[in-house]
């Protein structure tokens, strides 16, 4: 992994989506649909966007082999949740390839195995329906997935809440900004320990 992709994801540690969202002017969250198959999943990487046809994985098979290491694979399959796309052997696959996890706008099958593996994958809903290989789609190019635009190398940040989309253009300032935020937070859980007011510390005093 370059350095500087290392560098993020290592100031990231232990930011939640949350305080990224804050810091990215308050947006840049996929929809709720969108979910961690087991609560302790997080990835944190840039994006190797994949367009597939619903019901059809053969094109992640192929971006698997495409995406640099490091890479989040984030799935357009349209929604498609009648079978699942992804799976053990496809995450195994990953791993061999360095990807470190997976967005996917549809099902995904084998959750036991999965999270076994802790191989992060975040998902709409799961379904042990089969797929078929017969279609090629597009790898590397601008997608929409949980009702975001997302674009190749722009920053996933994804845990137990959802997903955050960054723009690579701005993910310097976003994780300056959460960063920072993160650790004002931590002053504020003790000032509040210390028998402070939430009113007090957040200056909502005139709110009311």
């Amino acid at each position: 992994m370059e350095e500087k992709i290392q560098n993020i994801v290592d100031r990231l540690q232990g930011v939640p989506t949350g305080n990224i969202c804050d810091s990215n002017n308050k947006g840049g969250n996929m929809d709720a649909g969108l979910k961690a198959l087991s609560k302790t999943m997080r990835a944190v990487g840039p994006a190797f966007t994949v367009r597939c046809q619903p019901g059809d994985n053969l094109t992640i098979h192929k971006a698997i082999y495409e995406a640099p290491p490091g890479s989040v694979l984030v799935i357009d399959a349209q929604g498609f949740v009648k079978a699942g796309a992804f799976g053990d052997i496809l995450a195994t696959a990953c791993m061999e390839q360095g990807i470190i996890g997976v967005v996917l706008d549809g099902a995904c099958r084998d959750a036991n195995d999965l999270e076994e593996m802790e191989f992060p994958v975040f998902c709409r809903s799961t379904n042990p329906g089969g797929t078929v290989k017969e279609s090629l789609g597009e790898r590397n190019i601008t997608i929409q997935c949980g009702g975001r635009v997302v674009r190749p190398g722009d920053w996933i940040i994804a845990d137990r809440d959802g997903v955050a989309v960054v723009e690579v253009e701005r993910i310097e300032d976003v994780v300056n900004k959460a960063v920072e935020k993160n650790q004002k937070e931590e002053e504020i859980r003790q000032k509040i320990l210390e028998g402070h007011s939430t009113i007090e510390l957040l200056g909502l005093v005139d709110k009311f």
